[in-house]
């Protein structure tokens, strides 16, 4: 049961990477977003812009969603890969805290990144 559910968590955290990374490669590489989120299409990686972007709750929202999401689905996979080497029970435990561990360490500091960005825009830049 254990596994079923993580393997779902895994392939709901797919589809979360398809959205969030869809919505991010169309509003920071193709442009199509226009105004409507505060972001002209065609200066989406102006100083301004990136300023205006880091204010937006929105922003922060979907950026620390997308780690998250991308974190767990990256490492889960590795944890999979792993675990078909066949690994004794210890050298199992040793990975499965290990992955935790960074997983964690790693979101808090993409949760950090993401949420210390307004006051980043508003000291830096031109």
């Amino acid at each position: 049961m254990r596994d079923r559910t993580l393997w779902t968590a895994h392939l709901g955290a797919g589809g979360l990477i398809l959205v969030f990374l869809g919505l991010h490669m169309a509003i920071m590489h193709l442009g199509l977003t226009g105004d409507g989120l505060g972001v002209p299409g065609d200066k989406a990686i102006d100083w301004a812009s990136v300023a205006l972007r880091a204010q937006s709750v929105f922003f922060a929202v979907t950026y620390v969603i997308l780690v998250g999401a991308t974190l767990y689905h990256g490492l889960y996979g590795l944890r999979n890969i792993l675990l078909e080497l066949n690994p004794g029970p210890a050298l199992r435990k040793v990975i499965d805290v290990g992955l935790s561990v960074v997983g964690l360490a790693l979101f808090a500091f993409g949760t950090w990144t993401a949420l210390a960005a307004p006051g980043a825009a508003t000291t830096v830049g031109g």
